[in-house]
């Protein structure tokens, strides 16, 4: 199954000059809790802003670039149309989809469920979240964040599931 995992601030902003716009702790834990385990897919300019391959995961990168310029062990697929059948290939496995902004985009009527955290702060970007139709989820969950010295504005955990 496809799963979108992404964080967004007020005005869709996902990102900003290859990284993110804000310092959220709760949010980069959130992210290793879910996805340990399991699958990530990013594109190449998202995988590039982690800081290592990510360990515990699966690490796939979307991008024509050969895989001998990935680090040992990362997938490489070459299109969308193979992130498609890779997750056709392993139906019970959760796929968490970690961007870019075209990644999303070319993968929006493939979701099956939407992890995103909101951020309820504005931030300056150079990458937004591309528009989703939210009639075709169901919220299934939302868990309002702790705002505290480390996480210093409000934010939310939401799940959503595909409507059938």
């Amino acid at each position: 199954m496809l799963i979108f995992l992404w964080a967004e601030s007020q005005g869709k902003v996902i990102g900003f000059h290859g990284s993110l716009p804000w310092h959220l702790p709760a949010d980069m834990h959130y992210f290793k809790t879910v996805t340990t385990g399991n699958t990530i897919v990013a594109g190449a300019k998202t995988f590039a802003s982690f800081p290592q391959v990510l360990p515990n995961r699966t690490n796939v990168v979307v991008s024509h670039r050969d895989a001998s310029e990935f680090p040992a062990g990362v997938t490489v697929l070459n299109s969308l149309d193979a992130v498609r059948e890779y997750a056709a290939q392993r139906p019970t496995e959760k796929i968490f989809v970690v961007g870019g902004a075209q990644i999303f985009a070319g993968l929006i009527d493939d979701v099956d469920f939407l992890y995103r955290t909101v951020i309820d702060a504005g931030f300056d970007g150079d990458t937004w979240m591309p528009a989703i139709d939210y009639t075709k989820f169901q919220l299934i969950d939302r868990q309002p964040g702790v705002r505290n010295e480390k996480n210093t504005v409000d934010y939310a955990f939401e799940q959503y599931q595909r409507r059938s």
